[in-house]
């Protein structure tokens, strides 16, 4: 029950006189904070043309030739798919979800990983390590989307009987029913790094700058029809906003640095189609509300005498859903340095010096005639053309060659380009390039590549997974208990949402029943130590229990993390099956979903003879998705197997020497300690590490 006294989140607070003096004098801190990091929002602009490949005016050389060399271009997609792979492994397993009492919250897990998809995060996570790279921060901000759609389709409904007034059941006609479906998921927007400010500049996260009396701001370009939608959300209900919105007319494309529009120039487009917006400053601080109480709060501001809005923050978990870290944290400064700020006058020499040596393999190919015009009247007719005669003595006419300055120009430029990949930290195993030359490198200096670059990657995204991803995830729990709708997750998950919807966790325990982590980096991390899994398995199961007296072994959690790894998200469940998780659901809840074409899984505990009672009366009405029918087959399919687990029962059981026997081994099963190998002369599946290179420190050992 809510404090009668507490300020509710939906009323408006800048009406209140003290609130907005407050208000002014924030709005002015947050210009001064724009202005100061104007420079800084300067140079990265310059950092965004380099790794779009667009000549500027830092180039000193002017010559005929306009040529950019993508050397760090290169180098952040280099970066880009190295990370992106690492944050998303194969195995398809992002999401870590533990409890306070220990259970394993399968659903909690499936609904995040499906949110995962249904944000796209995979498409997105590439221009977030770009944007890292380029302007030295990550920055995310956490929406949650309502998409609703009307869907029409095919129904039979019976004919009224006029003369009996009722409807006829054995005639039917056929007719369409329009129902509306409501999507509901999370929204992840990338933030530009010069649309971000976070007072104070020496802040070390966003929490510690709010509880210290600062504030964080995005800076939005909002065209009317948006601030119209904002205002009719119930967001923005003040006067001052209904009078902006009829009062835009002014273009400000542009104010300030706007790297939506020059990312649309960099794809060939001249207009972003936008026209006419206003730059809304999004601020979230505390403000007080009552006598000394504060509350975290969202204002828009529009101008120094125009607040459109202020209201609490409207998350249940009082929390900002903007999540920013630097990629290289700087002791002092909440926001880190870009990559490129290290490489950009190596590039722009790269760029002069590779137009000098296009401009010089130009001239080299062309000869140079040298001839004395007193003793050759007739140069006029020594125009280079097919048969031409020169009517001149061979000894007055000499031919001469430019000199060739472009291999040297080239090699210099070679030799930037790996200063450029050793500053970047992309290594021979992200980019082909050989560090020998003129030989063959060795298995084991490949293998130490290899083992520095898993290293450096592992290094690099765990900045992504603690401060972007790991809370990320979070935020969309927090919003799933506040914004979702039971019936629209049932819809997209079926029996899973079902389990989903039992788990009611109130908002105050958050944080204390659920702890989430991005799996992502830790699956890819651990991929190759599966090798040295398999061997521990095989010495713990031939240890006997009375040598580890008072401890317990269960190897279960370990074989799953092999079936994941090996086989994926998808096909581990199916293969091995935690009957825990299962869930018997009632048979008219089950018509209901079969109805809509959901496909419903079979528990093995469910009274098949009773569901199939149920069921059978709805298949008589029509079945025009298939899935009752498939349903019943499989209550079918499933009684059988009882039955014949009953008869498999009765009959004896093998003795010692078989599998999971107590008597000697069986032949062909490996040995306590061994790892599996492929027969003689064969070779390890890729990703393998043979067993003279594993590493037993960090790196692996040099034949």
């Amino acid at each position: 029950m809510a404090d009668a006294d507490e300020v509710a989140r939906d009323e408006e607070l800048s009406t209140r006189e003290d609130v907005k003096e407050h208000l002014l004098d924030l709005y002015a801190d947050v210009m001064k904070g724009f202005n100061e990091q104007a420079g800084r929002a300067n140079d990265i602009q310059d950092y965004w043309d380099i790794y779009n490949c667009e000549l500027s005016g830092n180039q000193f050389y002017n010559g005929n030739s306009q040529i950019f060399v993508p050397i760090v271009h290169n180098a952040v997609n280099a970066r880009k798919v190295r990370f992106s792979n690492q944050i998303f492994p194969q195995s398809g397993r992002y999401v870590e979800v533990t409890t306070g009492d220990g259970k394993l919250p399968h659903a909690t897990t499936a609904l995040l990983e499906y949110y995962v998809r249904k944000a796209k995060l995979r498409a997105m996570i590439p221009a977030l390590v770009v944007n890292g790279d380029v302007e030295g921060q990550y920055s995310v901000y956490v929406h949650w989307a309502k998409n609703e759609r009307y869907v029409t389709k095919k129904t039979q409904k019976p004919v009224q009987n006029e003369e009996l007034e009722m409807d006829d059941p054995d005639e039917e006609v056929e007719d369409v029913e329009i129902r509306k479906v409501v999507h509901q998921y999370p929204v992840v927007e990338v933030l530009a790094d010069a649309d971000l400010l976070v007072l104070p500049q020496t802040a070390d996260n966003i929490g510690e700058a709010i509880q210290n009396g600062g504030s964080v701001t995005v800076l939005r370009r909002w065209t009317k029809a948006k601030l119209k939608k904002m205002i009719a959300s119930g967001d923005m209900d003040t006067e001052a906003a209904k009078g902006f919105v009829e009062e835009l007319s002014q273009d400000n494309t542009n104010a300030r640095m706007d790297k939506a529009k020059k990312m649309v120039d960099a794809a060939g487009i001249n207009k972003d189609g936008r026209g006419k917006f206003a730059l809304i400053y999004e601020t979230w601080s505390k403000v007080e509300v009552e006598d000394g109480e504060w509350r975290l709060c969202r204002t828009y501001f529009a101008g120094p005498d125009s607040i459109l809005s202020c209201k609490r923050n409207p998350l249940w978990s009082d929390k900002i859903p903007i999540h920013s870290a630097p990629v290289d944290k700087v002791q002092g400064a909440f926001k880190g340095i870009s990559k490129i700020k290290a490489v950009a006058d190596l590039q722009y020499f790269a760029n002069d010096t590779t137009n000098e040596a296009a401009d010089s393999a130009a001239f080299s190919m062309l000869p140079i005639t040298m001839t004395d015009p007193e003793k050759n009247p007739r140069v006029g007719s020594m125009v280079l053309s097919l048969g031409a005669i020169w009517e001149t003595s061979p000894k007055d006419t000499q031919f001469a060659q430019f000199p060739a300055m472009w291999k040297e120009g080239m090699e210099i430029v070679g030799v930037i380009s790996q200063q450029i990949m050793q500053t970047l930290a992309v290594n021979p195993a992200q980019i082909t390039q050989g560090q020998s030359k003129g030989g063959k490198q060795s298995q084991a200096s490949i293998a130490n590549e290899q083992q520095i670059d898993l290293l450096t990657t592992a290094d690099a995204v765990t900045v992504l997974e603690t401060s972007i991803l790991t809370p990320m995830l979070e935020t969309m729990f927090e919003m799933d208990q506040q914004y979702r709708d039971e019936p629209v997750l049932v819809q997209q998950f079926g029996n899973l949402g079902i389990r989903a919807n039992m788990e009611e966790i109130p908002p105050i325990q958050f944080d204390r029943h659920y702890q989430f982590r991005w799996y992502g980096v830790e699956a890819a991390r651990t991929a190759q130590q599966m090798q040295q899994q398999i061997s521990a398995i095989n010495v713990l199961r031939g240890i006997p229990p009375q040598m580890y007296q008072g401890y317990r072994l269960d190897i279960s959690p370990a074989i799953t993390q092999l079936v994941e790894g090996a086989f994926g998200p998808r096909l581990a469940p199916l293969i091995f099956i935690d009957i825990r998780s299962e869930l018997s659901t009632n048979p008219e809840m089950e018509n209901e979903l079969l109805e809509e074409g959901m496909e419903m899984p079979v528990h093995p505990l469910d009274n098949h003879a009773e569901h199939m009672k149920v069921h059978l009366p709805l298949l008589k009405k029509g079945d025009p998705h298939g899935t009752i029918r498939a349903h019943l087959l499989k209550h079918q399919a499933m009684q059988a197997q009882a039955a014949q687990a009953q008869v498999d029962a009765s009959k004896p059981k093998g003795g010692p020497g078989s599998p999971g026997g107590q008597g000697p081994g069986v032949p062909g099963s490996p040995q306590p300690g061994s790892q599996p190998a492929p027969p003689r002369g064969g070779q390890q599946p890729p990703g393998a590490v043979p067993q003279d290179q594993m590493p037993a420190g960090a790196m692996p050992r040099r034949m």
